[in-house]
């Protein structure tokens, strides 16, 4: 973890650590939870919120007595912010506005080691499988109070939401992923894939619609591995087991981080040798569409292997799932994905995205992109650059190639100079961009049922929001990753209701409307 500590060097030098003192009247902590990284971080926050609501704490958002960071170790750059937020908790605490700190999740699973070292004055490290130690080290600590008498447990919320948007949310299916991408450190730490059982997530999303939420998110690391970890036993009853584990970890496996040894009850194969051929995410789909009454499901990290008829076709016939796919791809040459340990070629996303178009013709797709993986030569690159061409992605995250310790990527020759993975990079987005605006241009004068997101100002000073009463997205459209929707007119609606507008005008990435009404 040499490249993640090397700033520590340049910053102000933090008196020794000291213990924390216990409250004065340990029922009453605060606590203060930082989530950094992704989607699938920010429910781990809020499970972990809730279990400390639950436990007695009191949530707070600005100064509070713990201040608890859940970490992201997934590149360099994140590792960098992780550590640096690290800091910038400790000096919170040597100046006297918290009174201790905790670090949480995959950071700490990775190296966990390394940090006890690096930053002794944080109080706890607790990484993705010690999870269940949290409540009763702060209560050792004096930082909690002794167990309280709680609600019974299909009352208790499953997760407490932030303070930001909490009209919508995501609901993580599975944990820990058993592909084998050859530049991927998630199994490492996240372990191997487990799904959580349908009723749980069924629960948590009707907690969910009950606190507001109107557009629910499925995520996972491929989340068209659900339920193939379960076992087939004539139907798939084991898809419907309560199962109250925790699901903060996947399957642990011999070489994972942070395990020395494994309990005696944990597997080290990858889930599919024991489990279903196939995924159950059309069961999961249903039972949520029937349980719930949330208006929008939405489809993320879509593995284009794993896609098939049976899904295309319900999210075709199901006006409640949006006509939306995110469809990670990673490049577009056979030779660099079969370096890449990816589970298809570019036959199988092009069969992928013709079934998807011919079924939903308005569907719109998402897909992430990888410049610069290690011998990427120019005809890779430019056979890429076709595939994006040919196949016309709506949205596209694109990124350079992070060298990752412990992934077979890592040590492969041919490492792309930097210069060259910037240099790609900004092509593929120069691509995109043009791509995008066609696409957007092609939609003004339709009309579009459009997600409020949030409400502007009239006095507002920013420019670009000049004209502009709201923000709000369409089905095409996802939270804060993709385009936003200018809402140009004046309406009544507010966060988390649903409008109908005229497309008016485009730019790159959004669009411009007004209400219907103001066109007669």
């Amino acid at each position: 973890m040499t490249r993640t500590t090397s700033r520590r060097g340049a910053l102000p030098v933090l008196r020794a650590a000291r213990a924390a003192a216990p409250l004065a009247s340990p029922r009453q902590v605060s606590i203060r939870l930082v989530t950094l990284g992704c989607d699938k971080n920010t429910v781990d926050s809020e499970r972990i919120l809730a279990r400390l609501a639950a436990a007695g704490a009191q949530p707070a958002d600005g100064d509070a007595d713990v201040m608890l960071i859940n970490t992201c170790g997934f590149i360099e750059a994140a590792r960098e912010e992780s550590i640096e937020t690290l800091l910038e908790a400790v000096r919170l605490k040597h100046e006297g506005r918290t009174r201790a700190v905790v670090a949480l999740g995959c950071m700490v699973q990775r190296y966990g080691t390394e940090l006890m070292r690096e930053i002794p004055e944080v109080d706890l490290f607790l990484g993705l499988t010690e999870t269940d130690r949290l409540i009763p080290e702060l209560r050792r600590r004096g930082l909690l109070g002794d167990a309280v008498r709680h609600a019974p447990n299909m009352e208790r919320p499953l997760r407490l939401l932030g303070a930001g948007a909490r009209h919508t949310s995501f609901l993580k299916v599975s944990e820990g992923c058993d592909h084998g991408c050859a530049f991927c450190a998630i199994p490492l730490m996240r372990g191997k894939h487990r799904s959580t059982p349908i009723p749980l997530l069924v629960q948590e999303a009707q907690q969910l619609e009950r606190a507001g939420v109107v557009e629910l998110s499925l995520v996972s690391q491929d989340t068209t591995w659900y339920g193939r970890d379960f076992q087939r036993t004539g139907n798939e009853r084991s898809a419907f087991t309560q199962d109250t584990g925790d699901y903060f970890i996947g399957n642990a496996f011999a070489g994972m981080a942070g395990i020395d040894t494994l309990p005696d009850a944990a597997p080290e194969r990858a889930s599919t040798a024991r489990g279903a051929r196939r995924g159950l995410l059309p069961l999961l789909l249903r039972a949520l569409l029937a349980e719930t009454s949330i208006p929008w499901f939405r489809l993320f990290y879509m593995y284009p292997s794993g896609i098939q008829p049976e899904l295309v076709e319900l999210i075709a016939t199901e006006p409640r799932i949006a006509k939306y796919l995110d469809m990670p791809i990673q490049h577009g040459s056979d030779a660099v994905l079969q370096r890449m340990r990816r589970p298809e070629r570019q036959a199988t996303i092009r069969e992928r995205v013709r079934w998807l178009r011919d079924a939903i013709p308005d569907v719109a797709l998402r897909t992430t992109v990888i410049a610069g993986f290690p011998g990427e030569t120019d005809a890779d690159f430019d056979a890429l650059l076709e595939l994006l061409e040919e196949l016309r992605f709506d949205h596209l995250g694109a990124f350079t190639y992070s060298i990752e310790e412990n992934t077979p990527a890592a040590i492969m020759p041919e490492q792309v100079l930097e210069t060259v993975k910037r240099e790609r990079l900004e092509r593929l987005l120069d691509l995109q961009r043009s791509i995008s605006l066609e696409k957007n241009e092609s939609l003004v004068g339709s009309a579009a049922t459009v997600l409020v997101d949030r409400r502007i100002d009239a006095d507002t000073e920013d420019s670009e929001l000049a004209g502009t009463f709201a923000i709000g997205r369409t089905e095409h459209q996802a939270h804060e990753i993709d385009g936003i929707v200018h809402v140009m007119g004046r309406t009544s609606a507010g966060v988390g209701d649903f409008i109908r507008l005229r497309i008016t005008g485009a730019v790159e990435q959004d669009l411009l409307a007004e209400p219907v009404s103001a066109h007669g």
